[in-house]
Formats: C-alpha cells, structure tokens, sequence
C-alpha cells in the first residue's frame, strides 16, 4: 500500500495511469470515469451544494464541481497532490491531513450537503470504513448523503473471481468494498450499491 511519499511521486503520473487502466476496463480503475461522472451528477442535481471530498487526490472530480457552482473542501496527506488540486481550483480550502486517523478537527461544527471519497476508502479496514463513515455522518446537513466511489464488489465471491483473473496485478495490501460484509454494520445508516464495473462501484450512505 502506498504512504504519504508514494503518492508524492505517482502525483504528476496518476491522472494518466487511471485512465488508461479505465479505458483498458482492468482492475484497479475500470469504470472510474463512470464513477466520478455519476457521483457529479447526483450532486449537479442538487446543486449548489457544499461538498467535503476525502481524499480529494489531484482534484479531477472536485474541479468539475467547483466549476458546477458548488464550493468544495478537500482533505488528502499527499502535499504534491494537493498542489496539482490547487492549481486547477485555487479557490478551494485544500487540508493536509491522513484521513486513516480520523477527520481533522477543524472540520468540526461544519456541514456538509454531500460528502464524498473517491478510490481512497480502500485504505481502511471496515472497522475503520466505519468510524470514518460515523464520524463523517455527523457533519452532514439535514438531507445530507455520504457517497463512496472505489474499487468494490457487491460479495466475497465476485472479490475472489476479480483478484484470481487480476494476478499478480492484485493488492493484498488494500481493503476493498465488499457490500455483504460492510453494510450489515452500517447500523442506522440507510444505503444503496450500484455496481459500476467489474471491480467498481458507488455506496450511497444517508443517516
């Protein structure tokens, strides 16, 4: 699993490298423009709305926001990702921070229409995808949604056939959305899945 320092130096080359494994519909990013595009358009729909994006990486979807007319704050712990976002939307409140260990504080009293996290989640354990989801739900606006787009499958088995025809290419390191292991602990939340890919797709969490 790549650091802080790993996503420092893949930062210039990610936008590329996602995009053609997306367009080689392979694992990891097969479907990610379709996520990101879906995930906008649920959001346009409501729009102006103000979105938190967790691990907002190098901007691509929170760009496309902002220019939409909705005011973005992003968190990711790659200072060179946060650069390239910063550039593209200089407007936007970009925070440093390793959402692995929590929310940063100064997030707290502020909420948020939409939160999202795109392809950032896999970091986390499904303990952690829940304290995180929980901590997050807390700064929704009434009405607000949580929306996840990442590498997920809808059971263990559509897992295992993805990681045997993936290969070597597979990360034992990650943790992936698996739906019929996460949500049964999602308690109060209400949800909603949509398999987007082969090895993606979009979780929908409303308090």
């Amino acid at each position: 699993m790549l650091g802080e320092k790993g996503f420092d130096l893949w930062a210039n080359g990610y936008d590329a490298d996602v995009n053609l494994t997306d367009d080689d519909g392979k694992y990891p990013f097969a479907g990610y423009k379709d996520i990101l595009a879906q995930i906008y358009t649920t959001i346009m729909l409501k729009s102006p709305c103000n979105v938190l994006d967790i691990g907002i990486g190098t901007g691509v979807l929170a760009s496309k926001l902002e220019d939409g007319g909705n005011k973005v704050t992003g968190i990711d712990f790659s200072e060179e990702m946060l650069a390239i976002t910063a550039s593209k939307i200089p407007q936007t409140t970009l925070i440093k921070h390793d959402f692995t260990k929590g929310l940063p504080k100064i997030l707290e009293g502020l909420q948020f229409d939409f939160i999202i996290s795109t392809y950032a989640m896999h970091h986390l354990d499904d303990a952690a995808k829940i304290n995180l989801i929980q901590d997050a739900a807390k700064l929704l606006a009434p009405g607000g949604q949580i929306i996840i787009g990442d590498i997920a499958f809808e059971t263990e088995e559509a897992q295992n056939t993805c990681r045997t025809e993936s290969g070597d290419e597979w990360d034992d390191d990650e943790f992936y959305l698996v739906t019929e292991t996460l949500t049964p602990k999602l308690g109060q939340f209400s949800w909603a899945y949509r398999q987007i890919s082969h090895c993606g797709g979009i979780l929908t969490i409303t308090p």
